[in-house]
């Protein structure tokens, strides 16, 4: 973690809306697990991949698989997510939408209804405790699992949606991007929609997906994950940017994330500048803090040092973000309120 990070991205209030749950385990909870579970043989150097070093999106996937092996328990999972939960908010992070894929597990008899209803319990736990943080719940739609499981899950979601007051927002679809195809999901995606869910794709992670990421804007989404290859400049089209544009669909772009991926060649060419020029709504966001070594206040200075925005405009960004949440226009207004009264303090 950078520890070089300015006072000013530290206390900044933030929102992050691209927070995969094990991709956002740190070094400290991670030595819990590994000591928990010496008869792996994982090492921490497994399970994190540092802002020096350069992975394939399939190296960065393989990582995951490792996280996985420690976390295959009711116990881990609360205890990640109780863990994950308060260092964002100790990181100045005041609302947060948290997304995982519901797993099971039999040799621990995990289920995939108990994997979200521990993850919903972590969440009410740090509430009781006070921690000073509003959090949600996107259920993920893995896309290499096709059809069939992508509706169970939506199913899933919808059951959550209807009986957690608020907590289970949306559906997130993510995975790796170099298997299946959108039009496998399409209808499970359709159906979370109509039944109220909101959707945030991951969309043009990788170049040459221009057919499905038209095919999925069409749903429309209600925000994109990445987006690094909609554009022309990069290989996109005039047609995708106008469609994301009409729609107002807001994009989460996680900086450290597609470099260290290698999907972003470095941090000026980051197409954060294309959308934020364009005057697009855009979210910056982690990806996974624990795999990529960040946080949501380094990335934030990152975003300014690259692109020259002054503590102004980092604001500005940071507080248009609430508009991108899937919170209720209740919890959107009251996280305005919040960021009015700290604005004296972090601004002076």
């Amino acid at each position: 973690m950078d520890n070089d990070v300015d006072k000013f991205y530290r206390e900044l209030p933030k929102v992050e809306l691209h927070a995969h749950l094990n991709g956002s385990v740190s070094f400290q909870t991670m030595e819990k697990l590994i000591a928990r579970k010496k008869h792996l043989g994982i090492e921490r150097s497994m399970t994190a991949i540092r802002n020096d070093q350069r992975r394939t999106l399939d190296e960065c996937f393989q990582v995951f698989k490792v996280i996985h092996q420690l976390v295959d328990t009711e116990e881990d999972i609360l205890m990640v997510a109780k863990d994950v939960i308060r260092e964002f908010a100790d990181d100045g992070v005041r609302y947060l939408e948290l997304r995982s894929t519901p797993r099971e597990e039999k040799n621990t008899g995990l289920t995939k209804t108990k994997y979200v209803e521990t993850i919903l319990e972590a969440i009410q736990q740090c509430k009781n405790e006070g921690v000073d943080i509003d959090v949600r719940f996107l259920v993920a739609v893995d896309r290499r699992n096709g059809t069939e499981v992508a509706i169970e899950t939506v199913k899933l979601a919808e059951e959550f949606m209807l009986t957690t007051d608020g907590l289970v927002v949306g559906v997130d679809l993510s995975g790796d991007p170099t298997v299946g195809h959108g039009r496998d999901l399409f209808p499970a995606l359709e159906k979370a929609k109509n039944g109220g869910l909101k959707l945030a794709l991951h969309l043009s992670e990788v170049p040459s997906q221009l057919e499905e990421s038209e095919l999925l804007l069409n749903l429309p989404p209600d925000r994109i994950g990445h987006g690094t290859f909609l554009h022309p400049e990069v290989g996109g089209s005039q047609i995708l940017v106008d469609k994301v544009v009409k729609n107002n669909i807001p994009l989460e772009l996680c900086l450290t994330s597609n470099v260290v991926g290698q999907t972003v060649p470095c941090y000026s060419k980051h197409h954060f500048q294309y959308w934020y020029h364009l005057g697009h709504p855009s979210v910056i966001c982690t990806d996974d803090k624990g795999v990529f070594c960040t946080d949501l206040s380094h990335e934030y200075q990152l975003a300014a040092s690259t692109f020259g925005l002054s503590h102004e405009a980092i604001w500005k960004l940071s507080q248009e973000a609430i508009d991108c949440t899937f919170a209720p226009e209740t919890l959107k207004q009251q996280l305005k309120q919040k960021w009015n009264e700290l604005r004296p303090h972090v601004c002076q």
